[in-house]
């Protein structure tokens, strides 16, 4: 069965959904919870729209969500080591929730010392400097929240 929740106690919660700008605030959440001392939760909501395809994936046939949830997490800490997340001393959990981004995000975060989201990911329109999805997590979080701007590419 596929989670589409995850508990989290304490630690800082980052979401990350493949994009450079989710990319540049995982980094800077590390680098919260490094000095902080706290866990860091590296956490990708998805969908079967939006999943990496499994390797058991054929025309035809549709494998189960678990098969889904597993490529979404090798997916993640594939991007984790080549950002270089991964060092000694921070203790990186890595969370796939299956669900719609805001809301996956915000009860991730219920536990959390605080919530670390890109300006904007990877959908929606381009020219956009904040997302959806950032402007959701702000006006309903129960806990601080950082917003990493857009990199200056």
């Amino acid at each position: 069965m596929t989670r589409t929740d995850v508990d989290i106690n304490g630690g800082v919660v980052v979401g990350h959904d493949g994009s450079k700008v989710a990319s540049v605030a995982v980094k800077y959440a590390a680098g919260l919870a490094r000095r902080l001392g706290v866990p860091l939760h590296v956490v990708r909501v998805w969908s079967i729209t939006t999943a990496p395809r499994p390797d058991t994936m054929e025309p035809g046939y549709v494998p189960p969500f678990d098969e889904f949830e597993k490529a979404v997490l090798d997916e993640l800490a594939a991007h984790m080591e080549a950002i270089g997340v991964v060092e000694n001393g921070l203790e990186v959990q890595l969370h796939a929730v299956r669900g719609q981004a805001t809301e996956r995000l915000l009860a991730a975060a219920e536990g959390a010392e605080m919530l670390v989201v890109g300006a904007r990911g990877g959908g929606g329109f381009k020219g956009l400097r904040f997302g959806s999805t950032a402007n959701q997590v702000v006006r309903h979080t129960t806990v601080p929240v950082l917003v990493v701007p857009n990199n200056p590419d």
